[in-house]
């Protein structure tokens, strides 16, 4: 079976996370720069057979789009131009400060916390995702 990638994006970097083959479980992957991500989600795609992909949705506490979530809409558009694979987005509101409340709960000192924030912020949204379906 083939997997389904998250992006987590953001102005400075994105966060990527990966689902199992059989899409239950969610886990980080890794961290791209925004400034030059082209090349390594091509060959993560490749490496890994993606067939779908899930952008996180920055929305308003009350639901409505912000700036943000147009540029994560425009991204992902971008991703699927790149790609030729399906983009879903997902309300991605409160993923960061799952993901920084699971890191702290694990013990993980500040640096690591800071080094794996996205890609863990990235699993939480795959993991609502999965979890929907």
């Amino acid at each position: 079976m083939s997997r389904i990638l998250a992006l987590d994006y953001g102005t400075v970097r994105i966060g990527v996370a990966m689902s199992d083959p059989l899409r239950l479980t969610a886990q980080p992957l890794d961290v791209l720069a925004a400034d030059d991500w082209h090349d390594a989600l091509e060959r993560l795609v490749a490496e890994y057979q993606i067939e779908e992909i899930v952008v996180g949705l920055p929305t308003s506490l009350d639901g409505s789009e912000t700036a943000a979530a147009m540029a994560a809409r425009s991204f992902g558009e971008e991703v699927a131009a790149l790609t030729g694979l399906p983009v879903s987005f997902v309300d991605e509101r409160f993923s960061t400060r799952i993901a920084h409340d699971a890191m702290l709960a694990a013990d993980a000192s500040r640096a690591t916390r800071r080094g794996n924030i996205d890609k863990v912020a990235a699993a939480v949204i795959l993991q609502s995702w999965l979890d929907r379906r």
